[in-house]
């Protein structure tokens, strides 16, 4: 059997915030189904999902999005203009550029060259 991913979906404590972050970072329109449930389609990617659930976050994600979004410094201050934090610098090593980010949640993600 072969799967494909339908969507991706995050925990979190306020679904409509944070879809409209990742809206204004991924591009498409955001989406409330219902106060626990909001999802946007962003173009030429998988649907990204928010998921209210009663615990907060309280570890390291274990899965996290990298992103292509150009010059990686440009989109990490981008991002940051619209409410995530950066976790530390900028790192370049042999395989290009990255820096880690948090959305407004503390969810990571990264920004890479590609």
């Amino acid at each position: 059997m072969r799967a494909v991913v339908s969507e991706i979906v995050f925990d979190c404590a306020d679904p409509a915030a944070l879809v409209r972050f990742w809206a204004a970072l991924l591009g498409g329109e955001p989406v409330d189904r219902s106060p626990d449930w909001s999802y946007v389609d962003p173009p030429g990617f998988v649907r990204v999902a928010f998921q209210r659930v009663p615990e907060g976050k309280a570890a390291k994600n274990r899965l996290h999005l990298d992103l292509e979004g150009g010059d990686v410094a440009t989109a990490a201050e981008e991002a940051v203009r619209l409410g995530a934090s950066r976790v530390g610098d900028v790192v370049a090593d042999a395989y290009g550029d990255f820096q880690v980010l948090r959305d407004p949640e503390g969810n990571e993600f990264c920004f890479v060259s590609g």
